[in-house]
């Protein structure tokens, strides 16, 4: 039985129901919203109570709205009301007239008022359900539009009943879906903000190939005492520094770690000698004298910091030369990454990682992040904003999969890009060495194929976003021509084509499904108003998705025999302000909730969605966040981790009443343990009972929780985290659970 926390109030605190609150932007809490034709909104001076109401009014015809938000209490009944005014008000084109209602929730809505009226009580009941907010409207037009004036005045919610429902499910561990999918812990790094560059890769120098002049307001680099760019004999790109005797080339802004040894390596052309300095506060700092031979040439240096905090690298020409590249990395780099960011990707254990892209990929040519990192060319990045020096090609991510142990997934351009490229790019990937590209791809280094498996035919195709965006009717001939030429480079490659749910994905899927494996599908949900309702857009959103896919196979011939499942290769909360660089937006409890809750949906669609790719890891909208010396794992980082390490292998049956709950449970292969994962997305504890069948416990569990003390908590650099993953004593008394509020629980059983 679900046991409810004291009452949750009715309206969010401060809502301004009869308007009298005003601000430059008009009242308080309410938003103006134009869904068709021309509106004009205001205040007006008339009201029914105060002095101020809200008006809406169009010559032409218009549905749009004044909006706000109103928290309810879930499981109870309401009755919404507000006045109505109204002069002239004509519905037109199937409108209604004005009224009030609940936004997407089908049925809740007043009696529309029409003509010319003097101030009207309009008002209708609803039971709330799971969720714990409405959005509510002053409503002209409706469905429809409608023309004349319409004023809006207090509005008022009355909570008439609340249910104390008689909540408790019932496992089934007899009753077995297709195991988990692995690859349902996926993960997506991007090239883009600081994904790559400043978070999981360790150079700490920006523009060290010098796509921007010195001393330009794009550039992080400056002149001191003299130099220019040479643009008619670069080292790499376009143009190259030259500094006269005596001159500095200065780059600040870093940020250094007391004690640590820092490795570099500067390219120089000219006879003489130079030096390197790293500088630091007070005045202190560490200098390498090099030498210069004439052509150019690779300098390593070593440098040491004494102390840690802001630091600026020096580089001062004692003879003219010319400056190739710059590099400078923590001493503790591993392979040129990060160790502390590597520490947490190996905790998140992604068993399959997507790269290069996302947009990025429309755009990029794989040549040229391969061969001598120095000589190869930086580039404007072609999707996003910032600079892509291509230090991170695919010898690099093939070597960061290797590091974690973790399975190549890689996305090839068939935006800008050709079929005949992406199959080079395949053919250089996993030819043997003595073959084809392969013997390229020895020379730069890896002898041994790469072996990726996992290949994806372009990036949403059908957004106009996209570079190289086409018509769906090109994108499948341009599909199938790419899949055929890097099959045709290695037969075994499974290529995932680009999906998205209406007709999109089912044209693909009738046309192109004999060159695929899986179709990819994405999303990002936005913030919504109410912890419950925010929590559950990620389950919602891929139920409906699977629901879309399951009818595909009942209505194209031949498709369910192929079973096409689904690589949701992109998925997240997406919303917020960027304080971690390009996207780079900071999660809170109640998204690790929503995250949670995903998976559980994902356990429930296992035979029919393979991979999910959690979008994208490091920085952006990512599960780890990073400062330039240190990083953490975000709330959702922490969910991922703990149901990747805890969570079993094989869904089993939960049914019965949830309430604000959602559970889900799986046992393990060798049947040895049974796990159970509940959301609590609501700030209501629960007294859940759970009876369990075809699975006997031995005496005791081990159980796990995420919380925290209110929605918004969350992880910062700095500070102590605020959403971790806790060693919990579940009480288990007579078959309950008690379940706090805004919480994840993950209990493991023993067999006995």
């Amino acid at each position: 039985m679900l046991t409810l926390a004291a009452a949750v109030v009715a309206f969010q605190p401060g809502l301004n129901l009869s308007f009298e609150q005003a601000s430059g932007q008009g009242p308080v809490g309410w938003r103006q919203v134009r869904y068709a034709g021309e509106a004009a909104f205001g205040y007006a001076d008339t009201a029914r109570t105060g002095r101020r109401s809200v008006l809406i009014r169009s010559d032409q015809g218009a549905d749009a709205s004044w909006s706000a938000d109103f928290t309810v209490r879930p499981f109870s009944r309401y009755r919404l009301s507000a006045w109505v005014r109204t002069e002239a008000v004509e519905p037109i084109q199937g409108g209604r007239g004005a009224l009030i209602n609940l936004h997407g929730i089908e049925g809740a809505a007043s009696q529309p008022v029409t003509g010319t009226q003097n101030w009207q009580r309009v008002s209708f009941e609803f039971d709330s359900g799971r969720r714990d907010a409405v959005r509510v409207n002053a409503l002209f037009g409706g469905w429809g539009r409608a023309k004349g004036s319409a004023w809006f005045d207090d509005f008022s919610l009355e909570q008439l009943s609340t249910a104390d429902p008689k909540l408790g499910v019932v496992v089934d561990a007899s009753r077995r879906s297709e195991p988990i999918s692995p690859y349902i812990y996926g993960q997506f790094i991007e090239h883009m903000g600081r994904c790559i560059y400043g978070g999981i890769w360790a150079e700490m120098l920006e523009d060290r190939k010098f796509l921007h002049a010195a001393g330009s307001t794009d550039s992080p680099w400056r002149f001191m005492g003299g130099g220019s760019m040479d643009t008619e004999s670069p080292y790499v790109g376009s143009q190259t520094p030259r500094l006269p005797a005596g001159a500095e080339l200065v780059q600040d802004q870093l940020e250094l770690k007391a004690g640590m040894s820092y490795e570099g390596r500067v390219v120089l052309e000219g006879e003489g000698s130079v030096s390197i300095t790293l500088e630091w506060e007070g005045g202190r700092s560490s200098t390498k004298i090099l030498n210069m031979t004439g052509g150019w040439y690779k300098h390593p240096f070593e440098l040491r910091a004494e102390k840690g905090g802001p630091a600026r690298l020096v580089l001062r020409a004692e003879a003219p030369l010319r400056v190739g590249t710059v590099s400078l990395m923590p001493a503790d780099n591993v392979s040129g990454f990060r160790p502390e960011v590597l520490k947490l990707l190996k905790e998140l254990d992604s068993p399959v990682y997507r790269w290069p892209g996302g947009n990025f990929v429309s755009g990029y040519n794989w040549r040229d992040g391969i061969g001598d990192r120095d000589r190869r060319p930086p580039r404007r990045n072609p999707a996003w904003t910032g600079i892509e020096s291509n230090d991170v090609g695919m010898h690099e991510f093939i070597e960061l999969c290797r590091i974690l142990e973790t399975e190549p997934f890689i996305a090839v351009n068939t935006g800008l890009g050709t079929p005949e490229e992406a199959a080079a790019e395949v053919e250089y990937a996993n030819a043997p060495a003595d073959q084809g590209l392969g013997r390229l791809r020895a020379l730069n280094g890896d002898a041994e194929p790469f072996r990726v498996k996992w290949w994806a035919v372009g990036n949403e195709m059908y957004g106009d976003w996209q570079l190289g965006h086409m018509p769906l009717a090109d994108n499948v001939k341009k599909h199938r021509l790419t899949a055929e030429l890097m099959k045709g480079k290695d037969p075994s490659v499974q290529l995932i084509g680009v999906g998205a749910v209406g007709n999109w994905s089912r044209t693909m899927l009738s046309e192109a499904a004999d060159q695929m494996e899986l179709i990819s599908e994405h999303f990002y949900n936005q913030e919504a108003a109410g912890l419950l309702a925010h929590v559950s857009q990620p389950a919602d959103t891929i139920r409906s998705i699977a629901a879309a896919h399951r009818q595909y196979r009942q209505q194209i011939p031949g498709l369910a025999a192929r079973d096409i499942r689904i690589a949701m290769d992109e998925w997240n909360y997406w919303y917020g302000p960027h304080v971690y660089g390009e996207l780079g937006t900071k999660y809170f409890l109640k998204d690790a909730l929503g995250i949670a809750a995903g998976l559980h949906e994902f356990f429930r669609h296992s035979d029919i969605i393979f991979m999910a790719n959690y979008a994208q890891t490091v920085n952006v909208i990512g599960a780890i966040k990073t400062t330039k010396t240190e990083a953490y794992m975000d709330t959702t980082g922490e969910v991922l981790k703990l149901y990747r390490q805890r969570f079993a292998e094989v869904p089993v049956a939960v049914e019965g009443e949830m309430g604000v709950l959602d559970v889900s449970a799986a046992v393990a292969k060798d049947g040895s343990r049974l796990t159970l994962g509940i959301v609590n997305g609501s700030m209501i504890a629960a007294d859940l009972p759970v009876d369990i069948k075809g699975f006997s416990p031995a005496a005791g569990t081990r159980s796990w929780i995420i919380t925290g003390p209110d929605p918004m908590a969350t992880n910062e650099p700095g500070q102590p985290p605020a959403v971790t993953i806790q060693p919990w004593n579940a009480r288990w008394e007579g078959g309950r659970l008690a379940i706090p509020p805004m919480s994840v629980v993950v209990v493991e059983l023993r067999r006995g």
